[in-house]
């Protein structure tokens, strides 16, 4: 068990990426606190992994645009298991669409959600950390960082930010062993891929069933990911198996983006 004893916080984790990281994590023996908007999915999450893992597993209803419900998470699992040793960071998506169809607030929510979320976990995170000389801090972002997609200005222009934020932190740490990463991941088996497919089967006119067929065939591995195999590398990172591993902005893609 590679995280036995350890603690994890894990956000936008009552379903997709988060938690099938969750998953995972909880399996290689960390005690998870979970945090979601959505109460009801994060309360059935909790549960199902509890059952499945044996797992202690605190779920945090909060909003990542929300200063004091982000405070709200890293005091939660301050006062559940008495430190932090895994923050993964993990936010639902900003809306779709091209340059020319985006609002102003459509540009301020996607800062908030995408950027000032993460620097605002981080910063609670990271005193607890420093504590204890040790730490891991995984951003899950996206292969946009590394090749932007046509539709998804907001999530191609502000998600970007994380791969300074990574390097960043990364030279800044170092003194105290917290090692700090990002998952640039591909197409995974989600919601918000299918939502993507939707988008993308209308403006092309063609079948949703068609689109998806695509997408696949655009991936050498001609499938995608499942959700828990994006947390197998998140588990690695956050191991004492990765303890010369930081810095890094790793794609989990199946070969999708080709460039070195």
């Amino acid at each position: 068990m590679l995280l036995k004893g350890k603690t994890a916080i894990i956000t936008a984790a009552s379903r997709g990426i988060g938690k099938g990281v969750a998953r995972v994590l909880a399996r290689e023996g960390a005690n998870l606190v979970i945090a979601s908007r959505d109460s009801e999915r994060l309360s059935k999450t909790a549960s199902e992994i509890r059952s499945e893992t044996g797992a202690e597993v605190v779920p945090v209803r909060a909003d990542l645009t929300i200063r004091a419900d982000v405070a709200k998470i890293v005091e939660t699992a301050i006062k559940a298991f008495g430190g932090i040793d895994v923050l993964v960071y993990n936010t639902g998506p900003p809306k779709p669409g091209a340059f020319l169809e985006l609002t102003d607030d459509d540009w301020d929510y996607a800062v908030k959600l995408l950027l000032m979320s993460a620097i605002w976990l981080t910063k609670d995170a990271l005193p607890h950390m420093i504590a204890k000389r040790n730490g891991r801090i995984i951003y899950i972002t996206s292969l946009t960082l590394k090749r932007p997609l046509p539709n998804l200005t907001l999530s191609n222009v502000v998600r970007l930010s994380i791969a300074g934020l990574v390097k960043t932190l990364a030279y800044q740490l170092a003194p105290y062993n917290i090692l700090v990463n990002a998952v640039l991941q591909g197409y995974v088996e989600t919601e918000r891929v299918l939502e993507l497919a939707k988008d993308r089967a209308a403006r092309e006119g063609r079948s949703l069933e068609e689109v998806l067929r695509a997408m696949a065939g655009e991936i050498p591995l001609g499938r995608m990911a499942k959700p828990e195999e994006i947390g197998e590398l998140v588990a690695f990172l956050a191991s004492d198996k990765a303890s010369y591993i930081t810095g890094s902005l790793i794609g989990v893609d199946g070969g999708y983006v080709q460039c070195i």
